[in-house]
């Protein structure tokens, strides 16, 4: 079926964030399915207030603004959405099979390959009655190797499908491989932004949220605002928390999630 709405895109060169220009025109009344994407950031954010930097062309670099009837409580399952989506568009556009680590990094071989970032207005007018106005941000590295330390080659990039088709998407990249994955990623969330407003429908989300994520089964490191907690990562909470099984059973609503590598 073909997509419905978030056909408003704006593009931009340069931005210095996405996030921060789309929540401005959600300020200003700008309907859902608003879609803002830039080649490069100057100032983009991701979460816990961490800057995202990549070279000019490398990522896909994009925002899109909802506006769900929906409780505070449950905004987390807008950035569930998103990741979701994200792994349907990786598949569908590269071949590439990521997965979901806690709460909403994609990553490939533990190798982080998306980070996401929700923001919300309730204030914002132009939704309906009981509407929260929610942008929601994704850096998807396509092509940028990063810095040595992180491994020095792209992720994405470095995906080869067996019959050698990868070569083929290195060479486009930068350019229309990124096109595609937005119009794909924002293919599969349409669907799934319906499913916010729902009780089943959130629940579908957390039902594939959870046979997505590649933390579950793990042994974590989360750190935490005042310490940190160490264990089991043995599942999802309905809330969205991370059970963490150490000696008891603790429910992480946030915070930085390390998988511990067997020793």
């Amino acid at each position: 079926m073909a997509r419905q709405g978030f056909k408003n895109i704006i593009s931009f060169k340069t931005i210095d964030s996405t996030n921060r220009y789309l929540l401005d025109q959600a300020t200003r009344g700008a309907p859902e399915g608003t879609v803002v994407v830039s080649e490069h950031q100057t100032s983009g954010r991701g979460r816990l207030d961490r800057r995202w930097e990549a070279e000019p062309g490398t990522c896909l670099l994009a925002s899109v603004l909802v506006r769900p009837v929906i409780s505070q409580v449950d905004l987390h399952f807008c950035t569930t959405a998103i990741a979701l989506s994200a792994l349907d568009g990786c598949r569908a556009v590269c071949g590439v099979e990521p997965a979901i680590k806690w709460p909403n990094d994609l990553v490939v071989r533990d190798r982080k390959l998306a980070g996401i970032l929700a923001e919300s207005d309730p204030t914002a007018p132009g939704g309906k009655k009981g509407s929260i106005a929610v942008v929601i941000g994704i850096g998807l590295n396509v092509s940028w190797p990063g810095p040595p330390e992180a491994g020095g080659t792209s992720v994405l990039a470095e995906m080869k499908d067996n019959d050698g088709s990868g070569d083929e998407i290195l060479e486009s990249a930068t350019g229309e491989i990124t096109r595609q994955l937005l119009d794909a990623i924002l293919d599969a969330f349409e669907p799934r932004v319906l499913k916010l407003q729902r009780p089943a429908g959130r629940n579908s989300l957390l039902q594939e949220h959870r046979a997505n994520c590649v933390t579950l089964g793990r042994r974590v490191r989360v750190e935490l605002a005042n310490g940190f907690v160490e264990g089991d990562a043995v599942g999802i909470s309905d809330g969205g928390c991370l059970v963490v099984e150490s000696g008891r059973r603790i429910e992480v609503a946030s915070g930085d999630v390390v998988h511990v590598r067997p020793s």
